[in-house]
């Protein structure tokens, strides 16, 4: 099974700001919120440990106990170029209507080629087909993790919402791949 875990709160996670290239850390709830991941998945084995380069995903899995950790690039989040750091509500005053996953983002990455980096995850892990894997990443490269997953367009990612610090699980349901479990936090 693949274990999706989102990074702890940030203070933009809390104003709601897209968060892409931009490198903060966890707030102090953030870091509780990743300690409490602990009794969770330690008992879990996991023959990989993934994680996004970034800080806020590097330490909530430090934060969740896993210091050794093998950084994969791939699940950096959306480049969201001139979108980074504003909020959906600002987009909105200057795009009437504006959404991420139906309008995208000027000078950085398209939906279509964030989902070809979740598709590639998912290449990197199917030879741990029987075993668990571990990924801490952020909110929409996860998202379309689990669209790529269930090979559906990726615009249904925006039906996946993810919460800071949440749990999902993919697996499979006898041969067909399936999601087990979504957006599972621990309070």
């Amino acid at each position: 099974m693949i274990y999706l875990v989102r990074h702890g709160q940030t203070k933009w996670s809390i104003t709601g700001q897209h968060t892409g290239t931009t490198d903060i850390p966890l707030t102090e709830n953030g870091i509780a919120e990743a300690k409490l991941l602990r009794s969770y998945l330690n008992n879990i084995s996991f023959s990989k440990v993934l994680s996004s380069p970034k800080t806020r995903a590097l330490d909530t899995a430090f934060n969740a106990g896993y210091e050794n950790v093998d950084i994969e690039p791939l699940l950096v989040e959306w480049d969201y170029g001139d979108t980074e750091g504003k909020t959906t509500e600002q987009m909105r005053q200057i795009y009437p209507g504006w959404s991420l996953f139906k309008n995208g983002v000027e000078n950085g990455e398209t939906l279509s080629q964030v989902y070809v980096r979740a598709q590639k995850v998912i290449g990197l892990v199917e030879q741990y087909e029987k075993e668990n894997v571990l990924m801490f990443a952020h909110g929409h490269i996860l998202r379309l993790i689990g669209a790529a997953w269930i090979n559906c367009d990726a615009s249904l990612a925006s039906q996946l919402v993810l919460s800071p610090c949440s749990i999902s699980i993919l697996g499979y349901e006898h041969e067909t791949r399936a999601i087990l479990k979504w957006n599972y936090t621990i309070d």
